[in-house]
């Protein structure tokens, strides 16, 4: 992680705001000879959904756990509701922060209710059982065992646990990875009403339509560090390109003259195949065919969409959202 060049940032400037929820600057932390979370400053504003996106080791999860309390960083200032962790508040934050972290081991013998419950029962206060069952849709689970859930039913029940404390800030951590997708939307739907009643989100996420859905701002991650900051239409636009273009072809294709082709505004080597953003597609596409058959290549297959999260990402690292 730390031999890997960091690519020049991408910061989209926002109106200040003086609600900070949760504020972390100068924030290091390391194991042994690897430096997972290298310097990153972040402020995320009360009633705001901010994601943080990058792939499998970004130091995405590192970041947050030391956002939530759960790992001391080797330098750098975390703030969390007008507190920092150490100076004899940690319990009043801990009453005031809902946690869903990456997977949740709950005991497979509990009933949903009594999972629920048992997790109401650590707090002075919060909001009914039957209420948060209800949020998350599993009213007619409550009486079966953890263990007899799919995966999806477990990650809302999951979500559930997270929001029996009635939060203020609500801890997210890549809540919706291998679910298919109607389950991801059920629970997108139980983050959009919690952000829709003024709670404050902090969500890690690799899905760039989650992002897209859900955040007001994201950050994108890459080897530690913060690549890029703003909403995702900031940082799509600043892409500056309206159309993404890839493409494989038999044979070789030499860069450059992609790079000089009407209407390409850049253009790089994407595993097997070829990557550009486009401005003007409609003079892209037939300067592109006319390249490739003018360096002997033979296309094989082209796809072309709107420039997204994704496209940003690959845009300043050359690697793509989602690592295998």
């Amino acid at each position: 992680m730390d031999s890997a060049p960091a690519p020049d940032p991408v910061f989209l400037a926002s109106p200040a705001r003086a609600d900070i929820a949760l504020r972390c600057a100068g924030l290091v932390k390391r194991y042994a000879d690897v430096t997972a979370v290298a310097g990153i400053d972040l402020e995320i504003r009360g009633g705001e959904c901010f994601g943080l996106l990058g792939p499998n080791g970004a130091g995405k999860t590192t970041t947050v756990e030391m956002l939530e309390g759960l790992t001391l960083p080797d330098a750098g200032v975390v703030e969390v509701l007008g507190c920092r962790w150490g100076t004899g508040c940690d319990q009043d934050l801990r009453e005031r922060m809902g946690i869903q972290l990456q997977e949740t081991q709950l005991a497979e013998k509990l009933t949903v209710a009594e999972t629920v419950r048992l997790f109401q029962s650590f707090y002075r206060q919060g909001r009914p059982v039957e209420e948060v069952i209800g949020m998350v849709e599993l009213q007619e689970k409550q009486r079966a065992r953890v263990g007899k859930l799919s995966s999806g039913q477990k990650q809302r029940l999951a979500l559930a646990c997270s929001l029996v404390c009635d939060p203020d800030l609500l801890f997210l951590d890549e809540p919706t990875t291998g679910l298919d997708p109607q389950a991801r939307i059920k629970i997108w739907e139980v983050v959009e009403e919690f952000h829709q009643r003024g709670g404050t989100i902090l969500l890690t996420t690799h899905y760039m339509e989650e992002a897209a859905r859900l955040c007001d701002r994201v950050a994108i991650m890459d080897h530690g560090q913060v690549i890029a900051l703003g909403t995702p239409n900031e940082l799509v636009a600043s892409l500056g390109a309206d159309q993404v273009v890839e493409f494989h072809v038999q044979g070789a294709l030499l860069q450059e003259p992609l790079l000089r082709l009407s209407g390409v505004k850049a253009a790089r080597k994407k595993n097997q195949g070829y990557f550009l953003t486009v401005t003007r597609i409609g003079e892209a596409l037939p300067a592109l065919l006319e390249e490739i058959a003018r360096q002997g290549a033979r296309l094989e297959r082209l796809t072309t969409h709107q420039a997204t999260l994704e496209d940003v990402f690959i845009s300043l690292t050359g690697r793509v959202l989602r690592d295998a």
